[in-house]
């Protein structure tokens, strides 16, 4: 990957930092997924969710029941409705995740320079010196010296609530470990992590499999986090198994990368999945830390030029118990943003943190302030040169439209589209400017359920009743940096006449001013087929 600078080449103005930040339509033009939980399933808390930037909710079937997760579903569709925000779902995997087990719940004391036991006998009680792990190979795949790591949320290096141990021998079935920092675990369950150790389970288990052929299928779920993901041949698994689940063939698959094996695969598993979630928790305890950051911008400039979308995680941990990030954290999150990725994921800043709307709020903030300084210009021109020439239909259009765009500063892009193709690839050569996705249904049925206000109107009912494939359409597009769906009348179908079309961008154009996203005198380029040609046109707003 070559080294470049995303900042703007000109010094920024001191003077321009004091400056307050402008009020936005869009929160921020990168989204933010957020991991659901106690602290998040009221109709209250998911309202103010969505109205500070969450797009994307994550449901870590890692704890708790279906049950739960649904009621928690439940209440994120009445405050979809109430906000009129839409809102795509994401059904997290447990995958090959290594648990310890802690049945009565009690807590569990470690002291540094201890040793403590771990056997897959689940039938023990959980003590300081004897932990029953629910996985009976682990004596078989790690060796003297080798690192485990084990916490509710995993170790950091700082915290009291995990715990590193280090292999010293291995007796039967049993690993021996010396403890090395002193801990408290508490809880009933906590994640065993074995540092660069190959674990011999299927990345999608069997426990995945239920869940998702029964909660997945039952809420179509719009994405599919895949964990533990190893080689592309795990995403063409799931992808097999998605299909045989009705709808779910729609459903987009987004691999995690979070140990050694992924990171050494990553080029196969870029081209089979339709995302990237890079998993910085699990991946930064595999690699040295003063590697972490060259795996995410590698791994970000490769999802860029594919195309795909990046995720990045665990950015702002320290907003679990307090109001405000640190200093290196609200740079991270800048750093994220300029390095390329499409979307934050908050994981226990909002599952279990104090302060989950005050968080989306935040990392949006900080989103929006680095996108203003994102060298777009230089993005264009490297993007570009990747493609090549001779560039697709699609692609020369795609990239016009951005270039028309900038040029002429438009306010927004507005793109037609039925597949979502077109959209995500304006939304890969990063525009300043939001790109309007125009989702027009393809008229298949006369049972439509779409909720409307006149005769344009974002999609309010999530996850949708219908089988429309444009419902999912709409949804992904929910992870694009820069991308934001809106969906047509089903009266204009996607087959129409140039006149129709004509009707259906003013009624865009009517649904943009009243939202604040146009103003009069504005320009607007619009990227649309009329019959089987493409066309890219500019238009300045009247009064």
């Amino acid at each position: 990957m070559q080294s470049s600078h995303l900042l703007l080449e000109e010094p920024i103005r001191m003077a321009s930092i004091l400056e307050p930040s402008k009020a936005s339509f869009f929160p921020a033009m990168t989204k933010i997924v957020g991991t659901l939980g106690p602290r998040s399933r009221s109709v209250e808390v998911l309202s103010g969710c969505l109205k500070a930037g969450m797009s994307v909710a994550r449901f870590d079937f890692s704890w708790h029941d279906p049950e739960y997760h649904q009621e928690t579903l439940e209440n994120l569709k009445a405050a979809v409705k109430l906000t009129k925000k839409l809102c795509a779902v994401m059904l997290d995997t447990v995958g090959p995740e290594l648990q310890v087990v802690n049945k009565s719940e009690k807590a569990i004391s470690l002291e540094a320079d201890a040793t403590v036991f771990l056997t897959p006998d689940e039938g023990q009680e959980a003590s300081s010196n004897l932990l029953p792990i629910n996985f009976d190979g682990l004596s078989k795949a790690v060796k003297k010296g080798d690192t485990i790591f084990i916490g509710q949320y995993l170790f950091t290096g700082s915290e009291t609530t995990s715990v590193w141990l280090e292999v010293s021998e291995v007796q039967g079935n049993d690993v021996v470990c010396v403890i090395k920092n002193t801990a408290t675990l508490t809880g009933a369950l906590f994640t065993l992590h074995a540092s660069q150790i190959r674990i011999e389970l299927p990345t999608l288990s069997d426990k995945d499999k239920e869940v998702i052929s029964s909660w997945g299928v039952k809420n179509k779920i719009d994405f599919l986090s895949l964990s533990y993901t190893r080689h592309a041949e795990d995403v063409r698994h799931a992808r097999e198994f998605l299909s045989k689940q009705g709808d779910l063939y729609q459903t987009q698959i987004f691999a995690k990368i979070e140990n050694i094996e992924g990171l050494n695969h990553f080029d196969e598993i870029l081209q089979e999945a339709d995302g990237i979630i890079l998993s910085r928790g699990n991946l930064g305890i595999d690699l040295p830390p003063e590697k972490v950051f060259l795996f995410q911008k590698a791994a970000l400039y490769k999802c860029n030029v594919a195309g795909k979308p990046a995720v990045v995680t665990r950015v702002v941990d320290s907003m679990t118990d307090n109001l405000r990030p640190t200093r290196a954290e609200a740079t991270d999150v800048a750093n994220a943003v300029l390095d390329g990725s499409d979307a934050i994921l908050l994981g226990a800043e909002t599952l279990r943190g104090l302060y989950p709307v005050e968080t989306i709020s935040t990392v949006g903030k900080i989103c929006a302030e680095a996108e203003k300084v994102f060298n777009q210009d230089l993005y264009f021109k490297k993007t570009v040169k990747y493609v090549g020439e001779p560039m697709t239909h699609l692609e020369s259009i795609a990239s016009s439209a951005v270039r028309a765009a900038i040029k002429v500063k438009a306010s927004v892009i507005i793109c037609f589209t039925s597949s979502g193709r077109a959209a995500r690839l304006i939304a890969k050569y990063r525009p300043t400017m939001p790109v309007l996705s125009v989702v027009i249904p393809r008229l298949k049925t006369n049972q439509l359920k779409w909720s409307f206000s006149g005769a344009f109107e974002m999609q309010l009912i999530m996850p949708c009743s219908s089988h429309l494939k444009e419902e999912f359409v709409a949804r992904q597009s929910l992870i694009v940096r820069g991308l934001f769906p809106m969906l047509a009348d089903p009266r204009h179908p996607a087959e129409s006449t140039s006149a129709t079309n004509e009707s259906v961008l003013k009624v865009a154009l009517d649904h943009g001013k009243a939202s604040g996203v146009v103003k009069p005198h504005d320009r607007v380029v619009v990227c649309q087929k009329v019959g089987d040609a493409s066309v890219v046109k500019i238009i300045e707003l009247e009064d």
